[in-house]
């Protein structure tokens, strides 16, 4: 059964390369690997990298039931708190390896990811001041990171606004990003289930609408990604990642924030997404990245292929139709083959060619961590397909 391979993965492969990063001289989880897996010890460490492991050993540990997974969480814990600063509220993008703040940008999407992790380690131990801190860091986007329009990017850390060049690419530079308010939604969200309350869940229903109304490009069956200001679309792009990540991940928010009334646009949407990834960009060898004005990247890359198992299974919860769980085994068939690290001390690959051919990028980084690949573990170990 997948179930029972999904479990075996995360905890024979994906856990113990990231417990065996654990710093023990200056706390967190070491911030670069590259890929012949060799540790530099005194690289910066991510806030996105040490709160989306935050997220993965809270989660893993309470599904699992595992207490000996809560340390790891524990120590992801304490050291987020590297991050915060204290005068202007907040938490920075990067520290040094031993904790001096690096570079103190504030950006939108880190806030958010602070928010996913804190809210993920208060539903494993109850524990307040987590809980806070995710309340307060809610209270801080809707207070500095948002206008009339919706959600900014990038600031100074004193909340001033600077350029967007982290969550920009391909020769844009964006005001507003579908990926930014994605992973707001997806903060607020796990904030909602750790702590009902009706202001947050209102503002995760303003992020759908917007999803729905606005970032959702209908007659292109896609998501647009990159934005000025007014919401005017940059570039002629899909993020086929982005689209099925978000086919799942919009689902989930949906049933944690709407009533079942008001379901029905966004179910559309959510496998219209599905249908247009899998139809444009599924092969046997996984899901390619993106295209851009009618370039198709062919890479293969890590969060990528995560996301395309949990899409595909999110769309045949959704219909019924048995094809979407032939494709979910031809994925991690795919992944196998291509992405999983055969190493004993490696995870997964960053990125690879079609015909397998490794890419330069790093085992471990600021962005490269245990979520995607991790949840996409823990939420079809608890899927009631049978695949």
């Amino acid at each position: 059964m997948l179930k029972d391979e999904m479990r075996a993965h995360l905890t024979e492969k994906i856990l113990p390369f990231w417990e065996r990063l654990a710093d023990e001289t200056y706390g967190g989880f070491y911030g670069y690997v590259d890929k012949e897996l060799n540790v530099k010890k005194d690289a910066d460490k991510g806030c996105i990298l040490h709160s989306r492991i935050l997220w993965t050993f809270s989660t893993a540990a309470r599904v699992l039931r595992d207490d000996a997974l809560r340390p790891y969480a524990d120590r992801a814990y304490d050291f987020l708190q590297r991050f915060e600063d204290k005068e202007n509220g907040g938490v920075y993008w990067s520290v040094h390896h031993d904790g001096r703040p690096a570079d103190t940008t504030k950006h939108t999407y880190c806030q958010a990811f602070a928010i996913y992790g804190l809210a993920a380690y208060y539903r494993l131990t109850g524990r307040q001041e987590a809980l806070d801190k995710a309340a307060a860091l809610y209270r801080l986007i809707e207070e500095k990171c948002r206008d009339a329009g919706g959600y900014g990017e990038a600031y100074r850390a004193d909340f001033s606004p600077e350029s967007n060049e982290k969550l920009s690419e391909n020769g844009v530079m964006a005001g507003r990003t579908m990926n930014t308010l994605l992973h707001v939604l997806e903060g607020y969200t796990e904030l909602y289930r750790a702590r009902s309350d009706e202001g947050l869940r209102a503002k995760g229903a303003q992020a759908l609408a917007c999803f729905l109304h606005t970032i959702y490009n209908r007659p292109e069956h896609r998501l647009d990604v990159f934005f000025d200001m007014d919401f005017h679309s940059l570039l002629n792009m899909q993020s086929y990642g982005h689209d099925i990540e978000a086919s799942w991940l919009l689902w989930d928010s949906v049933t944690a924030l709407l009533p079942q009334a008001e379901q029905a646009s966004y179910r559309d949407m959510c496998l219209d997404l599905a249908r247009s990834v899998r139809k444009r960009a599924f092969t046997d060898h996984g899901l390619k990245n993106e295209w851009v004005d009618g370039k198709t990247d062919e890479l293969r890359v890590w969060w990528v292929q995560a996301e395309t198992m949990l899409g595909f299974a999110n769309a045949a919860c959704l219909t019924g139709e048995t094809s979407w769980l032939d494709d979910l085994r031809v994925q991690w068939d795919a992944i196998r083959r291509l992405i999983v690290d055969k190493r004993p001390a490696g995870e997964w690959y960053w990125s690879v060619y079609e015909n397998g051919e490794l890419t330069w990028r790093p085992m471990v980084e600021e962005w490269k961590c245990p979520y995607h690949n991790g949840r996409m573990c823990l939420r079809l170990m608890q899927t009631e397909l049978t695949v």
